[in-house]
């Protein structure tokens, strides 16, 4: 993961020492005092992926004479403590002859997605000083794309005997899609499944954090439509014909998600319609079974409708897909497709046994398509116990070719 260099950022807190000036003017003794106003100034941090922090200035407007000391602590706004930032208390001195100090305050990683939030640092107890505006604000700016999450969950190899690694994307540069190997499919049409969701281009459906490409779900109003969601794919980018196929990922599992890792063949933008252009889903999953995945290959049969051949994985009981990583494979030959969850094979279509009606189009290109989509004819809606945002992670896609 390539990581950001973030400048400090400078708050100005100008402490105010009192200054005694003794004279006698039109020859008279006596002496006035002069008070100075201490002037507060702002300014803001771009939150990085990892933790850093910022740093408070306090400035006086003259030299001091002797030792200065503020008291100092810091206070929560829409930033919280031990959430987006460490709670720091403590003394501040000046020494005689300086005129300015700083605080350093821890800021974390942003984990939250949150928009622009502010916290204080506020001073009292001015000792050889006097205090005006005592307190300044930090005002962190997140960039919106820092979501980790935990990487535990099965993998595998990057290699494989007999097959030549030939096209991957492991998510790992920067923080939005690479768009020379994917395209954005954008719209609120349904997509002939009554789904509910408006597909978009925005970094807050689709970004990348953590060395993982992350789709997110969100409850917005949204070009006539109340969700919003990515579909993405690598047509014309990456299209594949046969090999072996892996996708490590983790998967929103709450009631009306509807995510998916599948693959069209790329005859359908050629005049070809669905289903005759040919359906491989490597992986769907209905929020309503959170243990359980589906691998379908989808065709159009001699008598017009259309063919399917499909089965489930179901994870053991308690588990779900939500909870760690799993990797979803194909294994693809001319002669038969195979899916497979965590190495563990559950569907295994062959073309002289399952599709005996029809053309079968498992033997041209097909290339892929990642989405999540809300609601539809199989999930149905989203429901009170579904918490938005919902996300699907995946960490890698690797298309192996057969030597």
């Amino acid at each position: 993961m390539i990581k950001r260099s973030i400048p400090y950022l400078i708050l100005f807190l100008a402490a105010a020492c009192s200054k005694k000036t003794s004279g006698g003017g039109n020859g008279g003794g006596g002496g006035n005092t002069t008070t100075v106003t201490a002037t507060v100034y702002g300014n803001t941090i771009s939150r990085p992926d990892t933790n850093t922090h910022v740093r408070f200035f306090v400035d006086l407007d003259a030299n001091a004479s002797k030792d200065v000391s503020v008291s100092y602590t810091t206070q929560d706004s829409t930033a919280k403590a031990g959430v987006d930032y460490t709670a720091v208390t403590g003394t501040l001195t000046i020494k005689a002859g300086a005129n300015q100090g700083f605080v350093d305050v821890p800021v974390m990683g942003d984990s939250l997605r949150q928009s622009q939030q502010v916290f204080h640092l506020v001073l009292s107890n001015p000792v050889n000083c006097t205090l005006g505006a005592a307190m300044a604000a930090a005002v962190i700016n997140n960039d919106g794309t820092y979501l980790p999450t935990d990487n535990t969950g099965y993998t595998t190899p990057a290699s494989y005997q007999g097959y030549t690694l030939t096209w991957s994307d492991e998510f790992n540069t920067g923080n939005q899609l690479d768009l020379t190997r994917w395209n954005f499919e954008q719209g609120g049409s349904g997509w002939g499944n009554q789904e509910l969701e408006n597909y978009t281009n925005r970094i807050q459906n689709c970004f990348l954090s953590q060395g993982n490409l992350v789709i997110e779900a969100r409850q917005e109003s949204y070009g006539g439509n109340n969700y919003t969601s990515a579909r993405i794919d690598t047509y014309n980018k990456e299209n594949v014909t046969y090999g072996r196929i892996d996708i490590r990922a983790k998967l929103p599992v709450s009631k009306g998600m509807w995510p998916a890792l599948w693959m069209l063949g790329t005859s359908i933008n050629n005049g070809t319609a669905w289903p005759a252009c040919g359906e491989s889903d490597i992986m769907e999953l209905v929020g309503s079974a959170p243990n359980q995945v589906t691998g379908s290959i989808h065709w159009l049969m001699g008598s017009g409708s259309e063919g399917t051949f499909n089965n489930n994985y179901d994870l053991a009981s308690g588990q779900n897909f939500s909870q760690a990583f799993h990797v979803f494979s194909m294994i693809w030959t001319s002669d038969s497709v195979t899916y497979l969850v965590d190495d563990q094979p559950y569907v295994k279509a062959s073309y002289a046994v399952n599709v005996t009606s029809g053309n079968n189009p498992f033997n041209s290109p097909f290339f892929f398509i990642f989405n999540v989509a809300v609601g539809g004819n199989w999930p149905g809606p989203p429901d009170a116990t579904t918490v938005f945002p919902q996300h699907m992670f995946v960490d890698y896609v690797r298309v192996f070719s057969k030597n």
